[in-house]
């Protein structure tokens, strides 16, 4: 069955590439949202609910149930695939649990590219300045140079628009009523991966507590951070791989 993994921003599939290389699956599939490593199709308004389109059409071009993974804004695409199409997975798995949560807050970076007018100007900075530069502070939030490198060179205008657009559509209570429609949803089999020093997702407590509302597994990667996979690749890779196979065993 298909593993089919999808990233979140400001990054390309670059960031999968450690972690696939220890999963060693010849049937992995790396879908990019369009803007973040993929062109952005004419009339895309690049909000939430045209991402859910997107990756539902992806999945039903796949063409059967697949294992769905998703980070940073992979993971809110995948978990609305779980809430509205379950049809097309037969598990999912998330690092951003925590999103969902009442008291979840945005952070600060989200804030400032929700905000007219300084979200503009946080993305005119963002993506400025040379290339080398911006890669330079990807590997200085945990990024390896060669993902930094590629994340570096897709940022640009489409990027910094589908940007401000997708957390604009997601402003407070939009994540909350995400995560009433996955209480809502059927019920399938579920990976929360927690990884502790995760800055950006509501912290450790957050996630375990969304982790058991949503009737997961949960794999609690300590210290590690929000690219867990670039960090520690075989140590994420073991925890997909013993969640894939215990389904599998099911079968």
């Amino acid at each position: 069955m298909p593993v089919v993994f999808v990233h979140g921003v400001p990054e390309t599939a670059a960031v999968w590439t450690p972690l696939l290389a220890e999963l060693s699956r010849d049937d992995a599939i790396t879908l990019s949202p369009p803007g973040f490593g993929a062109p952005v199709p004419d009339g895309f308004g690049a909000t939430s609910d045209e991402y859910l389109a997107w990756l539902t059409g992806e999945l039903a071009g796949i063409g059967g149930p697949v294992d769905l993974i998703g980070h940073d804004w992979g993971a809110g695409h995948v978990s609305r695939v779980a809430a509205t199409r379950p049809d097309l997975i037969r598990s999912w798995c998330i690092d951003a649990a925590g999103i969902f949560d009442p008291e979840y807050v945005w952070h600060d970076l989200a804030q400032a590219w929700q905000t007219p007018g300084v979200g503009e100007e946080t993305v005119r900075v963002m993506f400025d300045g040379p290339v080398d530069a911006r890669a330079a502070g990807y590997v200085g939030l945990g990024m390896t140079q060669e993902a930094a490198e590629a994340c570096a060179a897709a940022g640009g205008p489409e990027m910094a628009r589908c940007i401000l657009a997708l957390y604009r559509s997601a402003r407070q209570p939009a994540l909350t009523e995400f995560g009433q429609e996955l209480d809502a949803a059927e019920r399938q089999p579920v990976l929360v991966i927690n990884a502790t020093e995760d800055g950006y997702v509501g912290g450790p407590e957050m996630a375990h507590r969304n982790a058991v509302r949503f009737g997961a597994q949960e794999v609690v990667l300590e210290g590690l951070g929000h690219w867990w996979m670039l960090q520690d690749p075989a140590r994420g890779a073991a925890a997909l791989a013993g969640f894939l196979s215990g389904l599998d065993s099911t079968v």
